[in-house]
């Protein structure tokens, strides 16, 4: 996975729970508390997801609002910092979230070993949008958290909700 995933899960925990409690979680990973990421680099993707179990450990979090709570902030606070150009193309939710596989395929061209997930969208009717996700990471909660963000972002109020493993349905108002 690429450094800017726990690059960002970190800035959220220092930001809105104190630095503190990020050495606690980088220690509960089995890391030491002076452990510094780089966007750009790889990290493999157990230590990513042993960084997301901590941070539900050591703050009392569910997976679930762990994946809320990283969705909101990547999308309103980290990501427009760094990928202002893809937030000026899209101007609602819906558009957004249709250019997601353009998004990834722009992002990581230059990036070796990227892995981005890939979408699938149905149309269930002219409000309601069912995104397939295909990753191997099975990371299905955070793309709920992701979605909400970007309804968020765009001052939307959409439903999200999860229907399975691979499928979000988003009702758009």
């Amino acid at each position: 996975m690429k450094g800017v995933i726990a690059v960002c899960l970190g800035e959220l925990v220092k930001n809105k729970f104190g630095k503190e409690k990020w050495a606690e979680v980088l220690e509960d990973a089995g890391l030491p508390k002076s452990t510094h990421f780089l966007a750009i680099q790889d990290i493999e993707d157990a230590v990513v997801l042993k960084l997301v179990d901590s941070v539900c450990k050591v703050l009392n979090i569910s997976l679930v609002q762990a994946a809320d709570a990283f969705g909101d902030y990547w999308v309103n606070h980290y990501a427009p910092k760094i990928y202002k150009a893809y937030y000026r193309k899209a101007n609602s939710a819906r558009e957004m979230l249709l250019n997601m596989n353009d998004v990834h395929k722009e992002v990581t061209s230059s990036i070796e070993n990227a892995h981005p997930p890939r979408f699938e969208y149905e149309w269930k009717d002219d409000r309601t949008l069912i995104m397939t996700y295909h990753s191997e990471r099975k990371l299905i909660d955070f793309l709920v958290g992701l979605v909400k963000g970007v309804g968020k972002y765009y001052k939307e109020n959409m439903k999200v909700k999860k229907l399975g493993n691979t499928r979000v349905e988003i009702a758009f108002s």
